[in-house]
């Protein structure tokens, strides 16, 4: 998710509607029926998912489905917020936000709250095809300020990409795990010259040795 809009003592805080109308645009207005904390399936390398938060998304802002099933899950999009944490949760749990990510990271300590079940196509790529294919993960931040990108934020959603990865069978590589920028269509710059990939991905690939070697 990025917005022009500033943090908070130096811009304003965004108010959420019309920063990713769209991606409502250019997704099926399916309207999804509540769902409880996500049940995962059981599947090889889940045991490296590290602990998350259940804060449902407001079922407004996804489309429910039953994937890998009725859709492959084929990638990881890497968002950097444009919000505070807290501000980032309140919008996805607004309806008139329209857009949602799977799971969002926070910067001082890694935390994870899981917004949408994996099972269900997140909007939040702006574009239909690439959200019906992916997992979308916010981090806490913004692209113009490296030092929200903490160790822990970096460790913990390493660790979470690595587990996505192994679930689904995707390469740990750049084709396969991209910023939001790289999604066609996108008008969005995220995560930005700042994000390190060379070391996420170095820490991706040694949390996937970790629990599936």
């Amino acid at each position: 998710m990025e917005h022009d809009h500033a943090r908070p003592a130096r811009r304003r805080l965004l108010t959420g509607a019309a920063a990713l109308a769209a991606a409502a645009a250019l997704t099926p207005l399916t309207t999804a029926a509540a769902s409880p904390a996500p049940r995962r399936r059981t599947a090889r390398g889940e045991s490296g998912y590290p602990p998350v938060q259940w804060v449902p998304a407001s079922t407004a802002n996804y489309t429910t489905a039953d994937r890998p099933g009725q859709y492959p899950v084929e990638m990881v999009v890497v968002h950097v917020t444009q919000e505070t944490y807290p501000d980032t949760l309140r919008l996805f749990q607004s309806p008139a936000h329209k857009a949602a990510a799977h799971y969002v990271v926070r910067s001082a300590d890694g935390h994870i709250a899981q917004c949408v079940s994996e099972r269900n196509v997140a909007w939040h790529a702006g574009n239909w095809d690439f959200n019906t294919r992916s997992i979308g993960i916010e981090h806490e931040g913004w692209i113009d300020d490296p030092t929200w990108f903490t160790d822990p934020l970096y460790e913990r959603s390493a660790r979470l990409t690595a587990a996505v990865c192994a679930r689904y069978g995707i390469p740990l590589d750049r084709e396969h795990i991209i910023g939001h920028v790289e999604v066609p269509g996108s008008d969005h710059t995220d995560p930005g010259e700042y994000w390190d990939w060379a070391r996420y991905l170095q820490l991706v690939t040694e949390a996937s040795w970790r629990y599936t070697g």
